[in-house]
This record gives C-alpha cells, structure tokens and sequence, in this order.
C-alpha cells in the first residue's frame, strides 16, 4: 500500500449525519421525493445530483435554485455542525509517520472542503474535488484515475476509504483496493462490493495500519 485515498463525507467528518436530515426533511419534499432513498444520490457531486434527479425523475425545480440550496446548507453544514470522527486525525498522523501518501478525494466543491481542511487542520499530500474535473464524477472511476495519478501511484497500490455506494463503485472501477467505512451503527448502507467493510474507527485503523505494514 503506497497511498490512502480518503472520501471527506462520513469518511472523515460526520457530515452525512447532517446532510441526510436536510436533505430528506427540508429539499426532497420540496421536489415530490420525500420518500427517495437517500443511497441513490449519497456520494455524488450535487450538481450532478441534480442532473441525476431531472432524468430520473423529471423534478422541476431550477437549477440554481437547487445548486443554492446545497450552498446555503453546506455553510452551515461544515462551518458548523460537522465533526472530526473518532481518530480520524491520528489515523493521518500515523499513516503519515509510515511513509504513506494521502489523498482527499471528494465529490463535495473545493470551497467545501477547505472549509474542512481549515477547521480540523487536516493536510494531505493531494486535494482532488470531483467538482473541478471535466466528466463525471463518482460512481464513475476518473476520480480516483486522476488521485492515482496526482500522488504517483498505481491505482493497484493504493487504498480507498469509502462510506457510499457511488463512491465505492467509483474507486473500485479504479483497480484500487476499497474499504467501505461504517461509522455509525444505525447505518444501513450496503457497502458489500467493497474488498473489506470496517465497522469503526478501530477497526478502519487497523486495517489500514495492517496494510501499512505489509498486511493484505
């Protein structure tokens, strides 16, 4: 294992937590998709998502008006309501101290993201936002093509960390090995097609340290 590649949302910060409930309570209604499941859309970039939802569904709702919501949201959201998951930043630490190259691969705007890097004092050897890549982004696999690419690795070499269905299909059409992460034990997400599912932050640890040292 030569690099890490974190997702931000649920990986990293608990923003999931927060998205969900907005989301589900206060957009989709709005759209007659209340009873959506909220799997279809997690781990996409939001202007996609509604790209996604126009297609599928028809919603008529503007784009701006659309893409303002998650703004408005995602300012409150990071600003002040997310949290560092448990280890997290000792996790980078260690990695780190072990030669590891980190990557942060998100769907979410850089803007987002730095708002994140900024708060948690959170430093990565490669920032890549979907957002600001032509094609698309997850589940398709140029998003971690590109990580690969960024930090020097083949994508053979690395390891994606991974919460959502969209983001596990896109690192694992990639050719990297795929840890679907867990955080919560109310979570139901289906993360089968990953190579190795982790139930906390203990055990994300130790499989990545494991790696780190050689494991398989």
């Amino acid at each position: 294992m030569d690099a890490v590649c974190f997702d931000m949302d649920g990986v990293l910060v608990d923003s999931e937590d927060y998205w969900h409930p907005y989301e589900r309570d206060e957009l989709l209604p709005q759209i007659g998709l209340g009873d959506l499941d909220l799997d279809e859309i997690t781990g996409m970039n939001y202007r996609e998502i509604y790209d996604y939802l126009v297609e599928t569904y028809e919603i008529e709702m503007a784009r701006a008006e659309f893409l303002g919501w998650y703004d408005e949201a995602a300012t409150t959201i990071y600003g002040e309501e997310v949290r560092l998951l448990d280890g997290a930043d000792d996790l980078l630490a260690t990695l780190d101290e072990r030669g590891v190259t980190l990557a942060l691969v998100s769907s979410s705007p850089h803007d987002w993201i730095e708002v994140v890097l900024d708060r948690f004092d959170l430093e990565f050897d490669a920032v890549i936002s979907a957002d600001a890549l032509d094609g698309p982004g997850k589940p398709e696999p140029a998003v971690y093509e590109h990580a690969a690419r960024e930090v020097g690795v083949d994508p053979v070499d690395a390891v994606a960390v991974e919460d959502s269905v969209h983001g596990i299909e896109s690192a694992s059409r990639a050719g990297m090995h795929v840890v679907g992460f867990r955080h919560g034990g109310a979570d139901e997400t289906d993360r089968s097609t990953a190579d190795y599912v982790a139930d906390s932050p203990a055990d994300l640890r130790e499989h990545l340290l494991g790696r780190a040292d050689g494991g398989t």
